[in-house]
């Protein structure tokens, strides 16, 4: 143990105490042992360092937070397709933490997109875990590299909001190793974060906070994991539990709840003291390596930030039609550029990760910075999706007066949020109607797209041209303008399919799931892996994106036609810039197995570069594949298993658009191994049929039955029951009008109101305990849960609900602020 002669001049109270927060944001300290406090931040496009309470809230600062870049989001960032610039992000962002004394960023989060409707996709990389993988342990060594630290995050199966507190994620093993861990596992492997953030939700039928299986069992014991385990803030279930399992540190403080616990349990010998103090250690070593540097004197200027926070806008932003080539723009023509957006532009997300920018960069205005001759029209109201018919008319005077019209429109804020997933893929009825209308009036149109998720497009085919600008971060206008322009030849590409429909996506029959369970029955059929089993057409393939020159790949050469699955493989081809202009292309390389006893995708992302170009010049790339880029995950052997075969080499500019095949014989050294045939059992895997998965086929492949999906009628309630199980009881459904008037009194003209409130009302009861600083005790909430259930009602039942409102403004108060 490292800290061993520290730890042992503990208390055991102090022990208990270090493994709970000080407060929201700071770790416990010791001063008569010289042991530091530390302070976390929110991440991950930005640094959300919550202001200290003395210090004012200046007029319009965005909840409190101190100044800070922000940067694009991570699903903006992941259509860069770049390593490397991921590494520089955070690169800056670990200077930005020492800079305001910052030692832990909270962030990446590499939960993959299951649905185009998780409210937080906005937050996330990819649907690919190979392409997660990659830009996440880049990210985190880059924050890194400057002796500040990371949390991966939310581990594991944290895919939806609805009900994330308490929902149980059934995932069938496979799926869970080649889907929902790989990303976590090449993170973790490649990058060792500081810290890994346990999700909120069961998986399997275990909180994520308490699952040995999932913190010791694979996390440390399998990938090696070297740091410590944190929860979300308010993810814990069972302190005690928890730190059996693997979980070192509670976030936020719950007082002395926890504290307490840990200290009887020890006492009664219901935890090996032994177990506490290796959590204790744990924490000890993350203090003592931020105290490097803490205290020191940094010089970085943040308008260094704000040119690099461009610089990946446009490296990650998606072309993703381009008729006629009317783009990038001509100086000469003149524009009509409509759109509330182009002033006010969406550039990030809602919730957690909302970062007060230090400036923010608006497209109308650098267009005409730029050169460009333009006006300009609303088009529509934001704080509405009501079509607005004098806006729409005096936009498509404006389209009707000039060459080309550059129209603005996206996702608005209350479209998609932390605390809430959507309900359909649809823009804001007055953002389409807008498309529309200017489309008619001017048939060269370009539409310029905001959001941070999938969206449907009726107006597509009447326009000429569409940049997906995702959510650029507080520079998203100069990188918007860069691109349209021509300044900057785009080079991004999808990270994630954009299906026709929602109906088209795999996982809709089984999502958001019921109200105690969410089924996986699509299994691997995630994103392009179902789409091209399936044989369904998209709207946009995963890994396309235009340029303004055009590519040729050629001279493919594999380095051996017969492999051992111990071997490497290199496969090496030539890119050469045909076009007139200098950019970057991205090469994506996936493998295919011919023919397997087990389903399998039509074809995986197994790598990928990007690589610069000029005009006429051409550059050999070569790519390395292993074991891992053959294997499936054999459940019987519970390890990574290739089966003797022929597999396809496939390199091409997106998952559609392969230019270049070969094949090569993977001999597997392990031939004994059973390989699971589910060709009975679950026929429907292998035909691709993943949307309508029947019950028994879905067990057949998890091995066991499904949990519940719902309470039983008349089921008591318990302290992981939320107000809306409440709201259900007789007596719940009275006190809930007073408690949402409470939540609705704070929350007046808060812009994140919806997702505050959504979060309260799905906030398990030992949360709200946990979660209100003292107000809301244990035994307060086991006297209302009691209420609830039809118990007797008790002499100060007024003072209860009284406090059970009072928690439950603290906790929308608590979550308005973070």
């Amino acid at each position: 143990m490292k800290h061993a002669e520290l730890i042992s001049k503990m208390t055991l109270q102090e022990k208990a105490r270090f493994c709970s927060g000080k407060d929201f944001w700071h770790l416990v300290s010791l001063p008569r042992l010289d042991i530091p406090e530390v302070m976390v931040a929110d991440g991950p496009h930005g640094l959300r360092q919550q202001r200290d309470k003395s210090q004012k809230k200046a007029s319009g600062e965005l909840l409190g937070s101190n100044p800070a870049v922000c940067y694009p989001t991570a699903v903006t960032t992941a259509a860069s397709w770049d390593p490397e610039l991921l590494y520089e992000m955070g690169l800056a962002l670990g200077q930005e933490c020492l800079l305001d004394g910052v030692s832990v960023l909270l962030g990446p989060g590499v939960n993959i997109k299951r649905s185009p409707l998780c409210g937080r996709n906005f937050e996330y990389f990819s649907e690919d875990p190979y392409l997660t993988g990659q830009v996440a342990a880049s990210f985190i060594n880059g924050v890194q590299s400057n002796g500040v630290g990371t949390s991966l995050k939310h581990f594991a199966t944290n895919n939806q909001e609805k009900q994330r507190m308490t929902i149980d994620s059934v995932v069938d093993e496979r799926t869970l190793r080649e889907i929902y861990l790989a990303g976590f596992e090449t993170a973790v492997k490649e990058a060792q974060p500081w810290t890994v953030m346990n999700a909120y939700n069961k998986l399997n039928g275990g909180f994520c906070a308490e699952n040995k299986w999932l913190l010791n069992d694979v996390l440390r014991d399998e990938w090696g994991f070297k740091g410590l385990v944190v929860t979300d803030w308010g993810a814990n279930n069972k302190r005690v539990d928890g730190l059996k399992a693997g979980q070192d540190l509670e976030m936020p403080t719950s007082g002395a709840i926890s504290e307490n616990a840990i200290v009887k349990a020890v006492q009664n010998g219901g935890l090996d003291e032994s177990v506490l103090d290796k959590s204790v250690d744990r924490i000890l070593d993350l203090i003592f390596r931020a105290e490097k540097v803490l205290g020191k004197k940094y010089e970085y200027k943040k308008e260094d930030f704000h040119r690099l926070a461009r610089k990946i806008g446009g490296q990650s932003m998606v072309l993703l039609k381009n008729e006629d080539n009317i783009l990038p723009l001509d100086k000469a023509k003149s524009y009509a550029v409509i759109g509330e957006m182009a002033k006010t532009p969406r550039y990030q997300g809602t919730g957690s990760s909302l970062i007060n920018p230090t400036k923010i960069d608006c497209a109308f205005d650098e267009l005409l910075d730029s050169g460009i001759n333009a006006t300009f029209s609303y088009g529509y109201d934001s704080r509405t999706d009501v079509p607005n018919a004098r806006l729409i008319a005096e936009a498509v005077k404006a389209a009707q007066n000039a060459d080309v019209a550059i129209v603005f429109i996206g996702l608005t804020t209350i479209y998609e949020a932390e605390g809430y997933d959507r309900t359909h893929m649809r823009l804001p009825a007055n953002h389409n109607e807008l498309v529309a209308a200017v489309a008619e009036a001017n048939p060269n149109t370009v539409v310029v797209l905001s959001g941070g998720s999938p969206v449907t497009m009726p107006w597509l085919p009447k326009v000429k041209g569409l940049l997906n600008a995702y959510l650029g971060g507080q520079t998203v206008g100069g990188a918007v303008a860069d691109l349209l322009t021509g300044s900057v030849t785009p080079s991004g590409k999808l990270a994630e399919t954009y299906p026709l429909a929602l109906e088209d996506v795999a996982s809709t029959t089984n999502f958001p799931g019921d109200r105690l369970s969410v089924e996986y029955r699509e299994g691997i059929y995630v994103g392009y892996r179902y789409f091209d089993k399936a044989k369904k057409d998209v709207l946009f393939p995963f890994g396309f994106g235009l340029s303004y020159t055009t590519f040729e790949y050629s001279g493919m050469k594999i380095s051996k036609p017969k492999i051992k699955d111990t071997d490497e493989l290199t496969v090496s081809f030539k890119i050469k810039n045909t076009g007139s202009v200098a950019g970057a292309e991205i090469a994506q390389l996936y493998v295919s197995d011919l023919d397997s006893t087990i389903f399998r995708p039509e074809k995986e992302l197994k790598g990928f570069k990007k690589i610069f170009l000029n005009p006429g010049e051409t550059a050999d790339v070569t790519l390395t594949l292993n074991k891992r880029s053959f294997a499936y995950y054999n459940v019987n052997i519970h390890d990574w298993h290739v089966e003797s075969g022929d597999f396809a080499i496939l390199v091409g500019a997106s998952s559609k658009d392969i230019r270049l095949e070969g094949k090569v014989h993977v001999a597997s050294t392990r031939p004994e191994v059973a390989v699971p045939d589910y060709k009975a059992a679950a026929p429907d895997y292998y035909s691709g049929d993943a949307m309508n998965i029947p019950l028994a086929q879905f067990e057949a492949v998890l091995g066991r039955s499904v949990p519940k999906t719902d309470y039983e009628p008349g089921e008591p309630l318990t302290m992981v029951s939320n107000f809306g199980d409440a709201k259900k009881t007789k007596r719940g459904a009275m006190v809930m009008d007073a408690v949402e008037s409470a939540i609705d009194a704070i929350l007046k003209g808060d812009p994140n109101a919806p997702m505050v409130k959504a979060s309260v009302l799905e906030v398990p009861f030992r949360s709200m305990v946990h979660m209100s600083m003292g107000v809301f005790t244990p035994e307060m909430a086991e006297s209302v849960i009691d209420i609830f259930n039809g118990g007797s009602l008790p002499a100060n039942l007024a003072a209860i609900l009284k406090n059970l409102t009072e928690s439950a403004k603290n906790v929308g108060a608590l979550l308005a602020s973070i």
